[in-house]
């Protein structure tokens, strides 16, 4: 009886639900963290709500909707389209850490023109790199992780947030424009969106600065962590082994 019980969740109807479900779930995971991103709406709810009961909510929702998009995506079916080599996951042990770092380096360092925890007219020496180090770095992760993982699933979950990654450099740089006007110019002329393109022009010099440095060793710290332990507690792969070895 458990079995043919089971047998129901494993029909094709059931997991093109299942596909489905996870689709949603990751829409509306997406659209409720572009929320900061519409002042106009935000302003327009905190207004109504105020402000602690909008920040209780949003935290409701934004942590319902991950665990939702987690669950979704461990039953989402497994449909391969590509086969798992070693080749693969060294893309994603080479480009993760440095998307790592360029999202602790950006969030740490003040930047005028982008995400960051921290506001004020300088800039940070990460802006020489890029202009937008946060969501590069997430380009990067994410983008990454699709080589070693050929299923339907994660192109979903992977390439959904990669996409998302370059759409936010969009908005922010439409935002910048019209928010800075004349002064645009002046703040992004010795920066660029591609990242290292500003220093190859010679637009800036690069000088290391105390953020710099402090995230270079947090990543480092961090890296090692995924890496021999947290990664395969946490999502169920060894990067290494798969690195060394491919697929089982």
């Amino acid at each position: 009886m458990a079995d043919r019980d089971l047998s129901i969740w494993r029909s094709q109807p059931a997991l093109d639900l299942v596909m489905s479900i996870l689709i949603l779930v990751f829409v509306a995971f997406l659209v409720l963290h572009s929320l900061p991103s519409m002042p106009a709406l935000r302003n327009r709810l905190i207004a109504r709500m105020g402000r602690r009961v909008y920040l209780l909510v949003y935290s409701i929702l934004s942590l319902a909707s991950l665990a939702g998009l987690i669950v979704a995506f461990a039953m989402a079916p497994e449909v391969v389209f590509w086969p798992e080599y070693a080749w693969q996951a060294w893309i994603t042990l080479l480009l993760a850490p440095l998307g790592l770092f360029l999202v602790v380096c950006g969030l740490l360092s003040p930047n005028p023109s982008s995400i960051s925890f921290r506001r004020g007219e300088r800039s940070g020496a990460i802006v020489a790199i890029t202009r937008h180090p946060v969501l590069i770095g997430f380009f990067l992760l994410f983008a990454s992780h699709i080589f070693p993982n050929g299923e339907e699933r994660a192109l979903i979950l992977f390439g959904g947030f990669s996409l998302y990654a370059l759409v936010g450099i969009i908005m922010l740089e439409r935002r910048g424009r019209i928010r800075a006007g004349s002064d645009w110019g002046r703040i992004v002329g010795k920066t660029s969106i591609i990242p290292c393109l500003a220093l190859l022009r010679g637009d800036v010099r690069f000088t290391m600065d105390r953020e710099f440095i402090l995230s270079f060793f947090a990543t480092a710290v961090l890296t090692f962590g995924l890496l021999f332990a947290a990664h395969e507690v946490l999502f169920g792969v060894d990067p290494l082994l798969l690195a060394l070895y491919g697929a089982w």
